[in-house]
Order: C-alpha cells, then sequence, then structure tokens
C-alpha cells in the first residue's frame, strides 16, 4: 500500500522555509495538502468582537490563494474545505486511506484546543497527528534553557539566546511534488461568504498588503532594496511592514534573518538590521512565553492587576476609542489608521493602548480584542502578550515602567503630521 501523508496547513502558507511539506514529501508516495477554513476563526468573541475583520480575512483569502498557485506550480493542488477541522480531517484520512497527518503546532488557547480535537479524532482511527515547529526564529529545541526556565525579563531572555543558540538554515522550497488523486480539490469562500464586506482603500495609506507567499517574498526583497538604498543615502527606513506575511507564515521568520544577514557588512544597514531582528525576537519571545504560562495572557489580571477601571463609562469610553471620537487628536488619529488600513506601528499601538488604559480607564482585554479584529497582523502572542505588558499585567513586571504616553507622541508624531493625517 502507498504511503499518503496529509499536509495540514494552517498559519504556515509557504513553500520555502517549511519542514513539514519537506519531510511529508520525503517520507510518502504522494501527500494531500489540505487547507481548511474554520467558521470558529470569523465568529464574534465574547467581548461583542470579530475574531477575524475584512481587511485581515482579504489578506488570509489571498494568502490561501498563493500557496494554491505555489502548489500547482511545482505539480500538486491545495485541497480547500469549511468547517471544523475535527470533523473534516478524519474524513479526508478515511477517504484517502492517509497513513499520517503533519501540522504545525500553535501555542495560543483555541488553536491548541482545534489540535487537541482532531489528535482525538485520528487516534480513535489509528492515525497519527505529527506536530512541527515552525513559526520561530530559534527552535525550542535549540534553546540553552527548557521552557519552563526561560527567562520574563525580554532583555534576559534576548541576551541568553543571542548568545547561546544558533539560527538554523532554511529548508530548500521543494520543486516538485506528488499529490493524492482529487476529484474536487474546492473552492475558497469569498468575504461575502463570511459575511464581511471589502474594505476600499483609504487614499491616506502610503502602503497596500497584498497575501500570498510570492508578495511576502518580494516584499522582503523591496526591504533590503531600501536598506542598499538608506545605505547610499544614510537615511534610516524602520517601518519593514513584514509582520503580516510573518504571522500568516507566508514567510519564515529565518527566511528573513537570513536575508538581511546578507547585508551586514553593507556601511548603515546596522541600524535597520538590528530594528527587523528585535522584532523576530520579540516574536519568538511572546511564543515561548505562551508555551510557559499558557493562557495567563488571556485573564484581565494576568501576572498583577491593571488598576483602576471605570466600569460605569467603561463602554461609552472604549466605543469612543475605537471609532477615533476621544477628542485627544493623536489617538483619533492611530485609530483611524487602524480602523482604515489594519496596520500602525509598534509605536501607535502603544500610544492607543496606553491612552485606553491609563486616559479612559477601560480593561486592556477589550482593547486587545478589538486589535484581534483589526490587525492585519495579528498573532495570538504578540497582540496579548504586548498588551498585558502595557497595561502593567505582563510576566516581565520589570517593563512597568518603561510606557510613557508622552514621550510615546513625541516620537510617534513630533510635528504633529500625522495627526493632521490621519484626522477622522
Amino acid at each position: 500500500m502507498s504511503k499518503k501523508i496529509l499536509v495540514w496547513f494552517r498559519n504556515d502558507l509557504r513553500l520555502h522555509d517549511n519542514e513539514m511539506l519537506v519531510e511529508a514529501i520525503a517520507k510518502s508516495d504522494s501527500i494531500l495538502p489540505v487547507y481548511i477554513l474554520d467558521p470558529r476563526s470569523f465568529g464574534e468573541t465574547k467581548y461583542g468582537t470579530l475574531k477575524t475583520g475584512n481587511i485581515r480575512a482579504q489578506f488570509i483569502l489571498e494568502s490561501v490563494l498563493g500557496l494554491r498557485n505555489a502548489l500547482k506550480q511545482i505539480g500538486g493542488n491545495l485541497l480547500i474545505a469549511e468547517g471544523n477541522p475535527e470533523d473534516i480531517i478524519p474524513q479526508l484520512v478515511q477517504e484517502y486511506e492517509i497513513t499520517e497527518v503533519y501540522h504545525h503546532r500553535e501555542v495560543a488557547r483555541e488553536e491548541t484546543h482545534v489540535s487537541t480535537l482532531v489528535e482525538n479524532a485520528l487516534w480513535k482511527l489509528r492515525v497519527n497527528l505529527k506536530h512541527f515547529i515552525g513559526h520561530t526564529l530559534y527552535n525550542k529545541e535549540d534553546l540553552p534553557f527548557p521552557i519552563k526556565d526561560i527567562p520574563d525579563a525580554f532583555n534576559q531572555f534576548k541576551k541568553k539566546i543571542e548568545r547561546d543558540s544558533i539560527i538554523k538554515p532554511c529548508f530548500a522550497a521543494p520543486d516538485r511534488i506528488n499529490v493524492a488523486e482529487v476529484i474536487d480539490w474546492g473552492t475558497l469562500s469569498s468575504l461575502e461568504d463570511l459575511n464581511l464586506l471589502l474594505h476600499q482603500k483609504d487614499q491616506r495609506a502610503d502602503f497596500e498588503f497584498i497575501g500570498g507567499e510570492a508578495e511576502g517574498l518580494a516584499h522582503l526583497q523591496k526591504v533590503i532594496l531600501a536598506m542598499q538604498q538608506a545605505a547610499t543615502t544614510k537615511n534610516l527606513i524602520l517601518a519593514s511592514k513584514l509582520s503580516a506575511w510573518l504571522a500568516i507564515g507566508s514567510l519564515s521568520p529565518r527566511k528573513v534573518y537570513w536575508e538581511i544577514k546578507k547585508m551586514e557588512g553593507v556601511p548603515n544597514t546596522k541600524a535597520m538590521f538590528n530594528h527587523i531582528l528585535l522584532g523576530l525576537l520579540w516574536r519568538d519571545y511572546f511564543r515561548f512565553m505562551f508555551k510557559k504560562y499558557g493562557n495567563t495572557f488571556f485573564s484581565p489580571d494576568g501576572f498583577g492587576s491593571q488598576g483602576l477601571v471605570d466600569t460605569a463609562n467603561e463602554q461609552e469610553n472604549l466605543h469612543k476609542w475605537k471609532t477615533a471620537q476621544t477628542g485627544f487628536a493623536v489617538v483619533d488619529a492611530v485609530m483611524t489608521e487602524l480602523n482604515q488600513t489594519g496596520f500602525i506601528s509598534n509605536i501607535a499601538r502603544q500610544t492607543a493602548a496606553l491612552y485606553l488604559i491609563n486616559n479612559l480607564e477601560v480593561s486592556w482585554v477589550l482593547g486587545a480584542a478589538y486589535f484581534e479584529e483589526k490587525l492585519i497582523d495579528y498573532n495570538p502572542a504578540s497582540n496579548w502578550g504586548n498588551w498585558a505588558n502595557v497595561a502593567g499585567v505582563g510576566n516581565d513586571q520589570k517593563s512597568k515602567s518603561v510606557f510613557d504616553l508622552d514621550k510615546n507622541i513625541k516620537n510617534l508624531d513630533p510635528k504633529g503630521n500625522y495627526a493632521l493625517t490621519w484626522a477622522s
């Protein structure tokens, strides 16, 4: 009997640096690449927000189609289905006589719960769900400490990991695959099918995100080109905007690292290199913290206590913040840009969070849930971990004193141009 492996794609929508895919090809006669649109990812949260808003939803759909096109170019295809993975995957296993299922391990509550449901359903069929890790710059097994002993302070984590760990090379993208014989590979739902409206581009936006591995790799090359140009003109370009492709897994963090590392010897590029590397390290840190502490990051009190919450006016203040009607120009500009584009800089995120928590006295989890809906580059660990830190309930208690709203505003909008551009 021929060996068939089902490759379950989730937030890893790429061919390059994909160990799961490489191993599945090596260990099987044919593979069945599968993507499942889970309706739970598009439902409403307990906070009255959407799990996924229309801007990120569009980016996800583009990324899935990008993966399908990439697979077609090497002789394959992508089976697209809609429903609960724990129902669909066992059906596919039986229908196509699958011997094993591969997927990438996640760290946050809802994602790991789905994995468990799938694993339990497959266990009844005596089929193994094999877990891979491919979302981080540093592999878990290469860390200089076990997960339970990871330093809580980011600076300590960074220092030890950079001193004692290595970043592995990327896996090469396959140039040919054999896929199972499938009559109907399925069609991808539209935004309309998901009860979402297509978002019209705001003319003030200086950048347009388009989903898919090819777009992500092309943008990475543009970032490198910008670094080269900055090196000759000594103009520093710090906003790489790679995070959306990293979040959906159309770009591997290792690919980003090794590509920008090629620029290491070029004069005047070190600051940009360090800036991008720092972002990748923060992504790793929060993923490992979620691995260490589980779901504490979703609790309002987290590892401490936020302090004052104005429960009487909370909903009204939250609404003003969401709709960019607080009357505070820079904060309203940040929220307008977020609502219109799905992307704001890290300092803009901190500014909006600080204002919601300290000035409007709204529970930080309501802000985190709104960002979950709106951000095109949302991933659970970075979003909830960062919000918890700003609220003073993160696990790195040393970070409590580093957030300063006035200082942030000066850095974000020193001449008032930003507030003027994004005035709602």
